[in-house]
């Protein structure tokens, strides 16, 4: 308040001059503030397409600011400026760590038209492509999306000039769907390899059978004719394969619950047997709770098809929920904690005042039930589902997995708390 009174008694209570006049009061005042601490902010996030994703936290000085709109649309614009940048992986040059620095140095050192040099100005030349290379790796050093005669770094300034606070980009995660994922020719040729192998090879009927298959086929029941439109039906609320589809209609009478009920059934029977195909496809998925909380997840499908269904997209939505919901978890399975972190939790257990006088061997099998319950609880697949306890997540996965027939998998996540250490 009293800035905007001494802007307006300075310019004669012309407003567009006084606010003129803060933004160069505010601008020679921005590097004062930088020192200030920052403890609120938001956590944000931005998705594209469902195929590209960024969780960002920034943090300011109070939570008055940070519930401005200003501020609300400097973390949405740094998240979509972050998602159009898949080379930036730091927030700034500082950032980028030595060794990277070291390595970048080397390779221009080694450069042909450097090698007739002198070595001075070799050393001036390389510093310079050094550092324009680490620019290309820094958010600060970016040329904003929507303005791009100022970098990032400059943009910022002119925000916590703006509001009168000191303001830090604290962190980020970028996710490109699939990315690291191959799709190998040979994953589906051993699939039917294994298939082939499991059957015999079929034999040609002998000539006097066919009086019997005649009889057979007479006793089969008779097809129903199920209509196109019923089947699309069908696809289209299971997201199952169109012969899935329309095998089930068939076997149903054309019922439409019960052909819903005969896939399901047929889905969960094969469940297990999808979890080896490969899956490359899915989606990018965030969930925000009150600006505070965040999370951003990849959970994978084996096409595009299923990606798109509704069934899928609100499985990953409520994943991302329940990661924001269980703070405990920092893993998808146990299989994923590292051997390092079960080794202490091992080490923690054996010292354990009410086990020192048990036997050894009975020790031992107190530790381990003890140290799969502690695993357990830092596993997002072993958590009961938060909108019906009486299942886990990992068999919400499953039901999903058979209503949908693809593999689904729930490759990783990461959870953000404002101002956690």
């Amino acid at each position: 308040m009293m800035d905007c009174k001494k802007a307006l008694a300075e310019t004669g209570g012309d407003i567009d001059k006084a606010q003129e006049f803060l933004r160069k009061k505010g601008l020679a005042a921005a590097d004062k503030r930088a020192g200030r601490a920052t403890a609120e902010g938001r956590v944000g996030s931005y998705i594209h397409d469902s195929r590209i994703g960024v969780l960002i936290e920034v943090n300011c000085e109070t939570d008055f600011v940070s519930r401005g709109d200003i501020f609300k649309e400097l973390v949405d614009d740094l998240a979509m400026q972050i998602a159009a940048c898949p080379q930036v992986q730091y927030i700034s040059i500082d950032d980028v760590p030595e060794e990277l620095v070291k390595k970048e140095t080397e390779l221009e050192m080694q450069r042909e038209d450097l090698l007739s040099k002198p070595e001075q100005i070799r050393a001036k030349i390389v510093e310079g492509r050094v550092k324009k290379r680490l620019g290309e790796f820094a958010l600060f050093e970016q040329p904003f999306i929507k303005n791009d005669k100022v970098t990032i770094s400059e943009w910022l300034k002119q925000t916590i000039a703006t509001t009168g606070e000191n303001m830090k980009v604290r962190r980020f995660a970028r996710y490109n769907l699939g990315e690291g994922l191959e799709k190998k020719s040979q994953d589906f040729a051993a699939e039917v390899a294994a298939q082939t192998a499991a059957k015999p090879p079929p034999s040609a009927p002998p000539k006097e059978d066919k009086p019997a298959e005649t009889t057979e086929s007479a006793e089969k029941k008779p097809a129903v004719a199920v209509s196109a439109s019923l089947v699309k039906q069908l696809r289209d609320e299971t997201g199952a394969g169109m012969m899935d589809c329309k095998k089930a209609l068939a076997e149903s009478d054309g019922d439409l619950q019960k052909a819903q009920e005969f896939l399901r059934k047929k889905g969960l029977s094969s469940a297990d047997k999808k979890s080896s195909r490969l899956a490359a496809e899915g989606l990018v998925g965030s969930y925000i709770h009150d600006s505070r909380i965040g999370c951003m997840i990849e959970v994978n499908s084996e096409t595009d098809f299923v990606a798109r269904n509704d069934k899928f997209r609100e499985l990953v939505n409520d994943l991302a929920m329940q990661v924001v919901a269980c703070p405990q978890v920092d893993y998808v399975s146990v299989d994923d904690i590292p051997e390092s972190v079960v080794g202490k939790e091992k080490e923690i257990e054996m010292q354990r005042e009410d086990l020192q006088s048990k036997p050894e061997s009975i020790r031992e099998k107190i530790v381990e039930g003890r140290i799969a319950k502690r695993l357990g609880v830092m596993a997002l697949l072993e958590q009961p589902y938060i909108k019906d306890d009486s299942k886990t997540v990992k068999d919400l996965v499953k039901e999903t997995v058979a209503s949908l027939g693809e593999n689904i998998k729930v490759r990783r996540f990461v959870r953000y708390t404002l101002g956690e250490d």
